[in-house]
């Protein structure tokens, strides 16, 4: 019976002992997360806080301590890199965004590549009429209140039909305006791709952003006319008058790579 109560009271004392032991690690791991140093910050707050605390080796908390540390640091790295992906992916994302803003903005534009995709030929009856109208909204800024599309319609010799008026944003390839009076006209974002002007008299217009992509302007005049971010690539500008051209430096370089262009026509432009 004695025997037997030595060995109940060592089972206790183990069994205090391994309760003590456990409620200090209970305690360090607890610290681990308040403190992020390592376990030699640990010291004083331990050893104030609980007395049984002493009896436990400071080795093995201190390793323990570490490992959260460790692990709290490779958590926070991995959400570091996550964010940086996902702040990647979402620039990457806004670019293309932009990307595809600016593809839609140029698209919509008529004076855009000659090879962009216009609507289907409209099917008005009097369709070709509206040009001696024109736009009633709208100017430089090619909105227009109903689309003007003059496309195969042919003007020539007009002298007095077409003069002064707003053909923003009309659609002009392919149509004839040969020996037509189009002086103080406004074109802005027109598409007069592969469209004929021979002998057209241009004078004091205003030409904004107008595709000439292959259209025939031999003998065109003009004179003190705006020439702003048109395009003439692959047009015949034969005999072209180019008096007084109001036209910026950009523009200027671009134009003067067409060679159908006078020795006249280049001295009146100021090419080099």
């Amino acid at each position: 019976m004695g025997k037997w109560r030595v060995e109940y009271e060592e089972e206790e004392e183990e069994e205090e002992k391994y309760s003590n032991k456990k409620s200090a690690t209970n305690q360090l791991k607890m610290a681990s997360f308040c403190v992020p140093g390592a376990g030699s910050s640990l010291r004083p707050s331990l050893s104030s806080s609980s007395s049984s605390a002493s009896r436990i080796p400071l080795s093995r908390p201190r390793n323990r301590i570490q490992c959260a540390s460790i692990e709290e640091r490779s958590s926070g790295l991995e959400e570091s890199a996550a964010a940086a992906a996902a702040s990647s992916s979402k620039g990457m994302r806004s670019f293309a965004c932009g990307l595809l803003a600016a593809w839609a903005i140029t698209a919509a534009s008529p004076a855009a590549a000659a090879n962009q995709r216009l609507p289907p030929l409209s099917t008005e009856p009097n369709r070709c009429e509206r040009a001696f109208v024109g736009n009633t909204i709208g100017q430089a800024n090619g909105v227009y209140d109903k689309p003007i599309d003059l496309r195969f319609c042919d003007y020539t010799n007009e002298k007095s039909n077409l003069k002064g008026k707003s053909l923003a944003a009309a659609l002009m390839s392919d149509a004839k305006f040969d020996g037509a009076d189009m002086s103080e006209v406004v074109m802005s974002k027109a598409y007069a791709v592969g469209a004929s002007f021979k002998g057209v008299d241009f004078t004091n217009a205003v030409i904004d952003r107008v595709n000439f992509e292959k259209a025939d302007l031999q003998g065109a005049i003009f004179k003190n006319t705006v020439l702003s971010g048109s395009t003439f690539n692959d047009a015949n500008l034969k005999d072209a008058v180019f008096e007084d051209t109001i036209i910026g430096y950009i523009d200027l370089q671009k134009l003067c790579t067409n060679t159908t262009i006078s020795a006249e026509g280049r001295a009146e432009l100021g090419c080099r």
